[in-house]
């Protein structure tokens, strides 16, 4: 039986990031898994997978739209849908086999199996009680359904069943317009599926900046997607491998259905906790069913943490990452600080959405006084020549010190030109700090000096 420094529970990114840290601080580290393969939800039936599907398609828009234009005549690609699926799983095993030669490496053992915690300082895997001096739990989350709306991940599905249909449906109806429906719904209306999406709330993707919101909303209707608002689901009747939404419209409370081949309950996440055993050791949890912890990712049980999807936060794969990192570097007596102001959102449709900070919305709520910088993709060079112009940078920065409080992108390779601005914002630059510092020409990112430019006299190419 083997005594370790740390078992890290949970192979996601928020686990395995930080069991890399652990050991590259000299912690003999084991990591438990109970998948074939390591990486969690995110490498094998989430982020990784997604993103394969949305390449894909994507490829197939640029072909039927925009090829002809450029002068690449020929028809436009058949789909072959078989071939599609093997590419998904090909790039997810690439990335699984990455994770377990990444373990090899830095020698730390992985417990083959699902872990459970019988006492404080004990990790049980299977038969064998292995002891350690700290766990880490990084068990992430699950799909989260609504009432009368049951899973079978053939006609009605989560996420993991819409990344391996078996045919691309003639109409697909989604619930919930968050990052994961919108990021499948448009994957598959490229593929020519009829795609509705049913959303509770007036708006698209919650919380975010509402310009943001709006044009979003126009550019994936102007791609095909249809959207039914203010929908409350109340069930989802499943007949001869057909399904039948009912809603109610919250604005007059009146009833309808809609028909589909295939349903995606894309309505969130929750933590991912059960078998661990910690309700009889006596683990705090939220309402929420959220582990508990401190700002060093500390639950009350002594010697036991939690990072990631399992705790409170955005449930972002970077955000566990962070946590990971942080939690490994304080158990080896480092002083980490994770800036929960300063992480990312992306959503990887086509154009990309991407956020960081504050939005307009919440800057009014606190009374702060801001100015906005805005520059349109169609006075950059670039997107126009790429046929990426729909779009724009917003940067919001404080009136009187031109601190950078916060930005919105929507626009080509807006998950790549946030990161400028996350940088800024880490080292408390002021928009004038970006709109002085040199851009190569011509590249999308010089849309974000614009937006910073335009926080001072103005842009030069609006």
């Amino acid at each position: 039986m083997a005594n370790y420094d740390v078992i890290v529970i949970g192979s996601g990114p928020g686990g395995y990031v930080s069991a890399i840290r652990c050991a590259q601080l000299g912690l003999k580290t084991a990591i438990v898994e109970g998948r074939e393969t390591l990486g969690g939800t995110c490498l094998n039936v989430g982020c990784i997978p997604s993103k394969a599907l949305l390449h894909a398609s994507h490829m197939l828009h640029e072909a039927e739209h925009n090829f002809a234009a450029m002068g690449l005549k020929g028809k436009a690609p058949s789909v072959d849908w078989k071939q599609m699926i093997s590419y998904k799983e090909d790039t997810i095993g690439q990335n699984t086999k990455g994770v377990e030669f990444l373990m090899k490496k830095n020698k730390i053992d992985w417990l083959k199996g699902w872990g459970s915690i019988p006492a404080a300082g004990k990790v049980q895997v299977g038969d064998e009680v292995h002891e350690t001096k700290n766990i880490i739990i990084a068990s992430g989350s699950e799909v989260s359904s609504l009432p009368g709306v049951e899973i079978d991940e053939k006609v009605v599905v989560s996420s993991t069943g819409a990344l391996e249909l078996g045919k691309v449906p003639n109409k697909m109806v989604v619930i919930g317009a968050g990052v994961i429906g919108l990021e499948l719904g448009s994957v598959y209306a490229r593929l020519g599926a009829e795609v509705e999406v049913v959303e509770f709330a007036d708006t698209v993707t919650p919380g975010m900046d509402k310009e943001v919101q709006r044009t979003f909303k126009r550019l994936l209707e102007k791609q095909g997607l249809s959207f039914t608002m203010g929908a409350a689901v109340s069930g989802v009747e499943v007949k001869n491998k057909k399904a039948k939404v009912t809603y109610k419209l919250r604005k007059d409370d009146s009833e309808a259905t809609v028909d589909a081949d295939v349903v995606l309950v894309a309505t969130g996440r929750r933590p991912y906790t059960d078998g661990l055993g910690l309700e009889a050791l006596g683990v705090e949890m939220s309402e929420r069913g959220q582990i508990k912890t401190d700002a060093h990712y500390k639950t009350n049980v002594a010697g036991i943490y939690a990072i990631g999807d399992c705790i409170d936060g955005p449930m972002l794969a970077h955000k566990a990452e962070d946590e990971g990192m942080a939690c490994a570097e304080g158990l080896a007596g480092q002083k980490p600080h994770v800036n929960y102001d300063v992480i990312p959102g992306v959503i990887y449709t086509h154009p990309e959405v991407a956020n960081v900070g504050k939005t307009e919305e919440q800057l009014k709520e606190e009374g702060r006084a801001y100015k906005v910088g805005k520059f349109s993709f169609m006075g950059n060079g670039r997107a126009k020549a790429n046929f990426a112009g729909d779009g724009f940078v917003k940067i919001l920065a404080d009136k009187n010190t031109d601190r950078i409080l916060g930005a919105h992108i929507i626009g080509p390779a807006a998950g790549d030109l946030i990161h400028e601005i996350c940088v800024a914002m880490e080292f408390g630059a002021a928009a004038e700090d970006l709109a002085r510092t040199c851009h190569a020409h011509p590249t999308y990112s010089e849309a974000v000096r614009e937006a910073a430019l335009a926080c001072g006299d103005g842009p030069i190419h609006s």
